[in-house]
């Protein structure tokens, strides 16, 4: 049951950080080193451990390329080209070019971008099937200019991945696909095996181990983020369907009994009703039992003084995902200070987002959105400044240069300045 509350309970409502248990990140270390020392057969041993299965060979094979795509419903197939068309339109919009001034002086500045040479994506699988996943983290990179994909995901217990998430990687050109998940798919992508190579940047969301792993690897890789179990705030008035915001709120509480789902709203009378509809909708969930833990656990609806107060509220959770439905909305969008994505307007839920209109679900979860943002093609691009000095700008600045190195001490980087104004 959704609870209303005041602001000041409102804590309550946010999500578990991600943070391991010593426990957890001790496992997670020896299951990093285990990979690090035996590559290969760690991944066979730790896949036979955790996920029950025993398999042949790590790689993806053709035949089971071909095989998915014998099998997938053509509906979900033409649902996913549609969905990587729209991703791709969105995200190459986000791409930036090198660029380069020259001065009056003759100095040359400038920026490289680059894209990285090769990076892992993890996609989370063995009972459950993510197709978006793999779209969400490798269009970006595509569009990026990124030359090498490789994707683990954990198999099913007859060895096999689904279908989608197969054909969703080979629609995008990713045919280096390992059946391993977990920690061990994260220290295999970070140190490399036998058959998996190390990348560059690791991307994907999974459990609280393979968070764990992608803390304990970062610096040896890069990656997109640590994230926690999925947010939703409705910003709502008394304009709001409230059936929609209790449908709404039930789609991110069916994720995980963690997921946090709260209505900030000014009208006590829609509070009341969404409250009423929630429990009512709930009961028709597959997923009932885990949604009721969430909505128990991490659910609430505030309701505050006027809009000024709700919005101050929204920017004090700054959640993942962000649903606004007031009256002229666009009138108090830039008043949102921190959320990971914002939903505008009665027919824009969050699964929109999830699915298809093209904008990226991989987003900062539990209050990150205060300082970080969504995957996006800017996570798989590095910049490299260049310079090429005049001479005449050495010879006007290069004393003021040399003063400020002798005043840090570091006599031989003013020395390196003082001889070229030497020179005649």
């Amino acid at each position: 049951m959704l609870t209303i509350v005041e602001r000041s309970g409102l804590s309550a409502t946010q999500a578990a950080t991600g943070a391991a248990g010593q426990e957890r990140r001790e496992a997670v270390l020896h299951i990093i080193e285990e990979v690090k020392r035996d590559g290969d057969a760690a991944l066979f041993r730790l896949t036979e451990k955790f996920d029950r299965v025993v398999l042949p060979q790590l790689a993806v094979a053709d035949e089971e390329f071909e095989e998915a795509y014998r099998v997938i419903d053509p509906e979900v197939l033409e649902a996913l080209r549609e969905a990587i068309a729209n991703i791709r339109d969105y995200h190459e919009r986000q791409l930036r070019e090198s660029w380069m001034t020259t001065k009056e002086s003759g100095t040359i500045l400038g920026q490289l971008i680059l894209p990285l040479e090769r990076v892992g994506l993890y996609v989370p699988g063995g009972t459950a099937a993510y197709p978006t996943s793999v779209m969400m983290n490798a269009v970006p990179a595509l569009v990026a200019g990124v030359k090498e994909i490789v994707m683990t995901t954990p198999p099913g217990k007859d060895g096999k991945l689904n279908a989608a998430v197969l054909v969703a990687a080979a629609e995008l050109g990713i045919r280096q696909v390992y059946k391993v998940g977990g920690a061990q798919a994260i220290a295999a992508l970070a140190y490399g095996t036998e058959t998996i190579g190390s990348v560059d940047k690791i991307t994907g969301p999974g459990n609280a181990f393979v968070a764990t792993a992608k803390r304990e690897v970062f610096g040896q890789v890069a990656i997109d983020m640590i994230a926690g179990p999925s947010e939703v705030v409705v910003l709502a008035d008394e304009t709001a369907n409230a059936a929609y915001i209790a449908a709404d709120l039930l789609a991110q509480a069916e994720h995980d009994p963690l997921a946090s789902v709260t209505l900030v709203t000014t009208s006590r009378a829609l509070a009341e009703e969404v409250q009423r509809l929630a429990a009512s909708q709930l009961e028709g969930l597959d997923r009932k039992e885990i949604a009721a833990k969430a909505l128990e656990g991490f659910g609430a609806i505030c309701v505050a003084a006027d809009l000024e107060e709700a919005i101050d509220i929204v920017n004090e959770l700054a959640t993942e995902h962000l649903e606004i439905q007031i009256q002229d909305p666009f009138a108090h969008l830039g008043k949102i200070k921190h959320a990971g994505a914002i939903f505008i307007g009665d027919d824009s839920p969050v699964a929109i987002g999830d699915y298809f209109v093209g904008t990226n679900h991989v987003l900062p979860t539990g209050r990150t959105a205060r300082f970080s943002s969504g995957l996006s093609v800017d996570d798989f691009l590095k910049k490299t400044s260049f310079v090429r000095y005049s001479r005449q700008d050495m010879l006007d600045n290069g004393r003021k240069i040399a003063a400020l190195a002798r005043f840090e001490g570091l006599q031989a980087h003013a020395r390196s300045v003082e001889l070229r104004l030497e020179r005649k």
